[in-house]
């Protein structure tokens, strides 16, 4: 009976951990497999500064229209498309490199962001943008989250293969005269997407939580790229669970309670995982000193 009260009662008695634990599954299906890839292409980092880097386009939307997810939806994938290819123009025609280019333009849009929602909002209002709200989902922002994870995986399944090969060798596709610059901002297209989608349940700062922490789990744990998808949408999956649950019994934010579930799994395959863990590292070392 404890187990029933403690792991199924909540979402069978509350329509509204239902509706977080649908979006909680809809933005693992589709920002899981992205974070794979952003992952091996060395993008972690940049997936962060890309969701500091939405902020101010959120704000305007929250200033205009109040918390309504599509303005605001909209606002933060404009916000980030503009200042990845800003910053990838300034990375090209200047001596500055792309991490330093990006960092600066996330730094001042997040800065931007934070005043623009002050000029109108409350305290309340800014960790609801900055953090989300994943249990007050309503049928608008699933539907959102919904569109962005069949668009997210229709669009990995059509371009897989030249996606593999970008990541690999970004310089191959170029060289073979293939469709390298495509592929790469159809990619950041996708990353910027489950951003926004990610948004409006765990905030701006956390939305590149359920991206980068289950991928780098699944690292640890196989080494075949389908495999380290496949683990990568069951660690945000069960992330996002053990978060609500966290969050309903202990009265706890969602959003960080779920980053923090991730990145527990995180540490767990860091020491635990059989593909380059802290633990079976050490091992090999004990036998030969034997």
């Amino acid at each position: 009976m404890f187990l029933y009260d403690f792991f199924i009662s909540p979402f069978v008695e509350f329509s509204f951990m239902r509706r977080a634990l649908a979006g909680c599954i809809a933005l693992s299906m589709s920002a899981a497999p992205v974070g794979v890839f952003m992952m091996l292409r060395r993008m972690s980092l940049m997936g962060d500064a890309m969701a500091h880097a939405m902020l101010p386009g959120a704000a305007v939307g929250f200033l205009l229209f109040g918390l309504e997810i599509l303005p605001m939806s909209i606002g933060g994938m404009i916000a980030g498309l503009v200042v990845a290819v800003a910053a990838g123009l300034v990375a090209r025609g200047t001596a500055l490199k792309e991490d330093a280019s990006l960092a600066a333009f996330y730094l001042i849009s997040l800065s931007l962001g934070v005043l623009i929602v002050s000029l109108k909002g409350s305290s309340v209002d800014l960790m609801h943008v900055l953090f989300g709200s994943v249990l007050a989902l309503n049928d608008e922002a699933l539907i959102v989250l919904g569109a962005a994870a069949t668009i997210s995986i229709a669009s990995l399944a059509l371009m897989l293969r030249p996606l593999i090969a970008e990541c690999v060798d970004p310089g191959f596709l170029a060289v073979v005269r293939g469709p390298g610059m495509l592929v790469y901002l159809g990619f950041l297209m996708l990353v910027v997407l489950n951003l926004v989608a990610g948004f409006q349940a765990l905030g701006t700062l956390l939305a590149v939580g359920m991206m980068v922490l289950p991928a780098a789990a699944a690292r640890f744990w196989m080494r075949r790229l389908s495999g380290m998808i496949a683990m990568a949408v069951g660690v945000a999956v069960v992330s996002g669970y053990c978060g609500l649950l966290v969050s309903y019994h202990w009265s706890l934010a969602s959003g960080p309670s779920i980053t923090l579930s991730a990145g527990a799994i995180y540490l767990i395959s860091l020491v635990a995982g059989p593909v380059g863990g802290l633990f079976w590292q050490l091992v090999p070392h004990r036998h030969r000193s034997a």
